[in-house]
């Protein structure tokens, strides 16, 4: 028995072959395609590293269920993969004028999203956002952008304390700090406490 060479866009599976048994992407995605729930049987599983823009991600294995959904727990390591080309970011465009917003002392620092489980969970915040680090006014700052709405947050270490400034429909870093503190309060649980349930009407990661 040879494989089967399919040509084609692996977000929407391969419904010829269907029902499977197992899925197993090597791609990674921000959210589980929906073919891939339709295409695996009942009780069958799903093994796919789910991320997002800032660059954070896991692998996770849902089991599909008899009611069109799929869900399972996030199996750790720091599992990364390309994301497939229609899940990445869009381009930057004209970055808006990080002179503008208001500022105030943040509670929680950019440093935070130099770890690998806090930039996920801020990620779940944010699922819009793209990071960048850049000079403004002399100052190093790390800059979260949404690029759809029009959102950002500049952060800079100042004095000992971080300072955040930012604009646009949502407050990106104070919907982060929220994020942050709902996991600490929970006692920071590790990506492997994670679970993560799909349905037709979108995608939701607890822990």
């Amino acid at each position: 028995m040879y494989p089967t060479l399919i040509n084609g866009d692996g977000l929407l599976g391969h419904p010829d072959g269907a029902p499977y048994d197992r899925v197993i992407a090597t791609c990674g995605v921000r959210t589980v395609p929906a073919a891939w729930i339709e295409q695996t049987q009942p009780g069958g599983l799903i093994l796919a590293t789910i991320g997002g823009w800032l660059g954070s991600s896991e692998l996770a294995r849902l089991t599909v269920h008899d009611d069109g959904t799929a869900s399972g727990p996030f199996l750790g390591g720091g599992v990364s993969f390309m994301l497939a080309r229609p899940h990445t970011p869009p381009p930057l465009g004209l970055l808006p004028d990080l002179s503008a917003g208001e500022e105030r002392k943040a509670i929680v620092g950019a440093d935070i999203l130099s770890d690998w489980t806090s930039r996920f969970v801020v990620q779940t915040a944010v699922p819009a956002a793209q990071q960048l680090a850049l000079q403004h006014e002399g100052q190093a700052e790390t800059v979260l952008i949404d690029v759809a709405s029009g959102s950002w947050a500049a952060l800079r270490e100042e004095d000992g304390h971080w300072i955040v400034r930012q604009d646009g429909p949502e407050l990106l870093w104070d919907a982060a700090e929220d994020q942050l503190g709902r996991w600490r309060a929970c006692g920071a649980p590790t990506l492997e406490e994670f679970t993560i349930h799909v349905t037709p009407e979108g995608q939701t990661i607890r822990w």
